[in-house]
């Protein structure tokens, strides 16, 4: 067999990932918060890009009468201005010296204009750890008790609990345990009740003590069968402490309103609010989709650097092809923007042509849907649509939800339609909510009503739908 070389003419095609398209892909799956922050760096970076003023008039409604030239205004002439004084002859001169010879502060009319507006203020939440250093700055206590307290409070969570043992804060403040448990037990009589305790008994303990409540039963039950009054099993401890069920529901009773997490009127954490990228409404017989252009620059290209290179000025040549590569950034910037926005408006209304019965009368009605059903609609990949889909959200008609919410697996049932698995997960959530809270329903109840109505369900998957709803199972949902 002879070896050597050789040429061949192969025609193929191969997708080359430009930057440009790079781009386009990137601004597809960014939320509304991230585009706007990555609209405001390009801004910053490109000098090129620009915001459209809103006073601006869209190249659509220049008509023919801009092309004349504007014939300035005729000017009034200035009248020239005469002052004339005249002095009163009854003026008391002694007294008007007098007043404005005095040591006192004269208000001036600036003083007003430069007052801050107090209604633009807010007040600042106090945290857990500024609450206690503030008790305990009041508390008068020794410098080294005081510098062992700080730390106590430097140890704790969140919820106020003390996250280290007292014998690591001794070693770590140079002093005996027995300092450090006495510090510890003064700031355990702070406000709010219960904090700086080490586990959830000493913290129920502790407000017990501070309301005064003198009851065995209540502090037996707290420090032996808290696992018992978790899943509701009243009975054993009922026989455990040789009691009356009524005795164990009295006590539970009071235990319900004890805090088991302290520190959680001082949390700092804000509410995220999210803002819709789609409005629909509803519109006589059918639906209008609006996009939220709100919070979003208009873009445009600078006219003057545009100019500047269209005119042949006398600029170097390497500013020109600086200003050249500017510009075309910013046009595939500004024509992305306007293609991501075009993709969630086409997605959105094939959305709307398959969850019409949601929009109009709820989640009960939302049917199986998947990314490929959108895709062979609109003729897009299942990517792009995946992308278009994430951390995007609609204000409906039902309420807001993201555009992921809309896509949901199939579950059979029997001699009819299948259906959406978020709308059997309304039917358990509701089934639940009526259920008798001394009598609470079992997975494998659920699933026995479910399939009667014709929906084909195990027990496990009923288990599973609970879990993400966040709910309970039936023996710690049961009221005592």
């Amino acid at each position: 067999m002879e070896l050597g070389l050789q040429q061949n003419l192969i025609l193929t095609q191969q997708l080359v990932m430009t930057p440009q398209l790079q781009q386009a892909i990137k601004l597809l799956q960014l939320s509304r918060l991230e585009l706007a922050e990555m609209i405001q760096q390009e801004m910053e970076q490109n000098p090129a890009l620009e915001e459209a003023g809103s006073e601006e008039i869209s190249d659509k409604k220049i008509t023919a009468k801009e092309g004349e030239p504007a014939t300035p205004e005729a000017e009034p002439p200035v009248k020239e201005v005469t002052i004339e004084e005249k002095v009163r002859s009854d003026t008391d001169w002694e007294n008007y010296i007098n007043e404005y010879n005095s040591t006192g502060r004269i208000h001036m009319e600036i003083d007003h204009s430069e007052a801050p507006n107090y209604e633009a203020f807010t007040s600042k939440k106090q945290t857990l750890d500024e609450h206690l250093r503030w008790q305990l700055m009041l508390h008068g206590l020794e410098r080294e008790h005081e510098r062992i307290g700080h730390t106590i409070i430097g140890n704790l969570n969140r919820d106020g609990y003390l996250c280290v043992e007292t014998h690591e804060i001794a070693q770590a403040t140079g002093s005996e345990t027995e300092t450090v448990e006495t510090v510890l037990s003064t700031l355990q009589s702070f406000d709010p009740p219960g904090v700086c305790a080490r586990n959830l008994c000493e913290t129920l303990l502790i407000q017990v003590n501070q309301l005064g409540i003198d009851n065995p039963v209540i502090v037996d039950i707290i420090k032996h069968h808290l696992k018992n009054l978790e899943n509701r099993n009243s009975k054993k401890i009922a026989k455990a402490l040789k009691i009356s069920l009524d005795d164990v529901r009295a006590a539970v009773r009071i235990i319900q309103y004890l805090e088991p997490k302290p520190g959680r009127k001082f949390s700092t954490d804000e509410p995220a609010y999210i803002t819709p990228d789609i409005y629909v409404y509803k519109d006589g017989d059918g639906f209008k989709i609006v996009m939220n252009d709100d919070g979003l620059p208009k873009l445009k290209i600078n006219r003057f650097y545009k100019n500047a290179v269209a005119n042949g000025q006398k600029i170097s040549k390497e500013t020109k092809n600086y200003l050249n590569e500017k510009m075309q950034s910013a046009s595939w910037l500004i024509k992305s923007i306007h293609q991501r926005q075009k993709t969630i408006y086409l997605v959105m209304e094939s959305i709307l042509k398959f969850q019409k019965e949601f929009f109009e009368k709820g989640i009960a009605y939302l049917k199986p849907l998947i990314l490929k059903d959108i895709a062979e609609d609109i003729e897009m990949h299942e990517s792009t649509i995946s992308r278009v889909t994430t951390n995007k959200y609609a204000y409906t008609p039902q309420g807001l939800f993201e555009l992921k919410y809309f896509f949901n697996s199939s579950i059979e049932r029997t001699g009819g339609e299948s259906m959406a698995s978020a709308s059997v997960k309304e039917r358990i959530r509701l089934l639940i909510e009526s259920e008798d809270p001394e009598h609470p329903l079992s997975d494998e109840k659920i699933a026995t009503i479910l399939q009667e109505s014709s929906i084909q369900i195990a027990r496990r998957t009923v288990a599973k739908y609970r879990k993400v709803l966040n709910i309970l199972p039936s023996n710690k949902r049961k009221q005592l």
